[in-house]
């Protein structure tokens, strides 16, 4: 009865939106993400494990942006070429213009695999658009979907590392693990129909403890949520977590990937860090995603106080935009561009701080 739902769903979406996904197959795993962010996993077999995990952020109790009722596109899920993090690497973003409902967030999202990995890690990059600042509290909405059959799932929470269990008899094994932080609640129910409410992710997402264990005992099957501590954010304010996902043929198999994957975090982690080094210099990284399609996020860092201005000029020189004019503090800075009013094209942004300058270029595709 799930999966005549849930397609039924998909089908209705498709009627109103346009419908289309991004994957990559490392050899042991394949990896589908849609246009609004929810992400499946299939095994080497192409059997389904992951029906779907897909962001939430709660900032109040009616206030839950979620997949099934908020999620809109804003930059086109794509397959990224030549990925410099990973061997595979998939990129897109959603905000909440589909409902027009609180909380106004920007979520971004990159996953990572490698060859033969029988593993990902999706970063979610969470901007708070809001006009005023906010506490969120972050998880994921998972519908586990274990040998592509409905029900009888069991989630198990019982690993001293956090790494949370679905499995069904002897059949493929899947973990997921929160890598840049620790889980503050854990909570498995059985799906139904129209439980996509903001009170009761609110709940859910505030149950206060990881539950240890939870076994389905419907052929709907399970719905887990996760949460971590709310984290202030300031308007424009970005906010980045972690998640690993990995299938194996058992138990020590799953979590021998769930290692991989965070000795593969690590290095993630390594090369940010790297980036951030050399404090003393100004730096203008390139814009991110590069070639968008209507929004990108561009990052500078500052060698210390003072007034800095940055500007997008068109291909003819000309000045379509100031982003920033105005003293700022010493440090890394971020700040997200919206082009919807600009043509497609190539365009070059520059950064000035006292007499020095720094300038790059990008496209814009539309």
């Amino acid at each position: 009865m799930k999966k005549t739902l849930l397609f039924l769903a998909v089908m209705l979406l498709c009627i109103t939106k346009s419908y289309s996904q991004a994957s990559y197959n490392t050899g042991a795993l394949t990896v589908e993400i849609d246009e609004y962010g929810g992400i499946d996993l299939l095994d080497s077999n192409g059997v389904y494990e992951l029906y779907r995990a897909a962001i939430l952020v709660g900032t109040s109790p009616t206030a839950v942006f979620d997949y099934t009722n908020d999620a809109e596109t804003v930059d086109q899920t794509t397959l990224v070429t030549n990925p410099t993090s990973s061997d595979f690497e998939i990129y897109g973003s959603v905000d909440n213009s589909f409902s027009g409902l609180p909380p106004a967030v920007l979520v971004k999202f990159n996953a990572f695999g490698w060859n033969n990995g029988n593993y990902i890690i999706v970063r979610f990059d969470v901007t708070n658009a809001e006009t005023s600042a906010v506490d969120a509290s972050i998880g994921l909405d998972i519908s586990s979907y274990i040998n592509e059959t409905w029900g009888y799932d069991t989630i198990e929470n019982t690993f001293p590392d956090g790494v949370i269990r679905f499995h069904k008899g002897n059949v493929t094994n899947m973990g997921i693990k929160l890598l840049s932080a620790s889980l503050s609640s854990l909570y498995s129910f059985e799906w139904y129909s129209g439980y996509e409410v903001d009170s009761d992710y609110w709940t859910w997402m505030h149950y206060g403890s990881l539950q240890p264990f939870y076994a389905s005992n419907t052929t709907d099957g399970p719905v887990t949520i996760t949460s971590q501590n709310p984290v202030s954010l300031a308007p424009m304010q970005s906010y980045h977590l972690y998640y690993a996902f990995a299938l194996g043929k058992n138990v020590q198999a799953m979590l021998s990937n769930i290692t991989a994957a965070e000795a593969k975090y690590q290095s993630l982690i390594a090369g940010i860090q790297d980036n951030k080094t050399a404090v003393n210099e100004l730096k203008l990284g390139q814009n991110s995603p590069n070639p968008f399609t209507s929004s990108t996020t561009m990052a500078y860092q500052l060698p210390g106080d003072g007034l800095v201005s940055l500007k997008v000029y068109n291909a003819l020189g000309n000045e379509v935009a100031t982003l920033v004019n105005s003293n700022q503090t010493r440090g890394s800075h971020t700040i997200q561009y919206n082009a919807n009013d600009l043509p497609g094209g190539v365009y070059f942004y520059a950064l000035r701080y006292n007499d020095q300058v720094r300038s790059n270029k990008m496209f814009l595709i539309k």
